[in-house]
């Protein structure tokens, strides 16, 4: 009765394992199934990525090539600036002070001086006192 009974337990048993490998031979081939599919649609991709790549490092070296011309242009601008203010910033600096120096003389040509009351004789560039103002500088001494 011993035997019988082992060998119900032994064929349940094996029942059970070979239940077990046959789901796990279906689950192995569903995966093999499933790795080559995923292989016939990444094999493309790749190469599509591949190709996507090469065409932005194309497109890398054309943006690195303007940006060179860009800082080369800037540089030209910034030295043909420095050039144009040297040569002639120093000349408009004194034409601009000239005309100012102009107008303010004209506009208070014949005017009296604000400090003594006198008026000014303006040669271009140069202001002469009067003859008062001569008298001016002694009466300061006073005082």
């Amino acid at each position: 009765m011993a035997g019988i009974l082992v060998a119900v337990f032994w064929a349940i048993l094996v029942s059970f394992l070979a239940l077990a490998l046959v789901r796990l031979a279906q689950t192995l081939k569903a995966a093999t199934k499933l790795v080559a599919e995923v292989t016939e649609q990444a094999v493309p991709l790749l190469s599509e990525a591949s190709a996507t790549v090469r065409s932005a490092n194309t497109q890398l070296a054309r943006v690195d090539s303007i940006a060179a011309d860009v800082q080369e242009v800037t540089s030209n601008a910034s030295a043909l600036s420095s050039t144009v203010s040297s040569a002639f910033g120093g000349p408009l600096v004194k034409v601009a002070a000239f005309g100012y120096g102009v107008r303010r003389a004209i506009g208070r040509k014949g005017q009296p001086h604000p400090e003594d009351g006198s008026a000014r004789t303006v040669v271009v560039g140069k202001t002469l006192p009067s003859a008062r103002r001569g008298g001016r500088r002694n009466r300061g001494s006073k005082g």
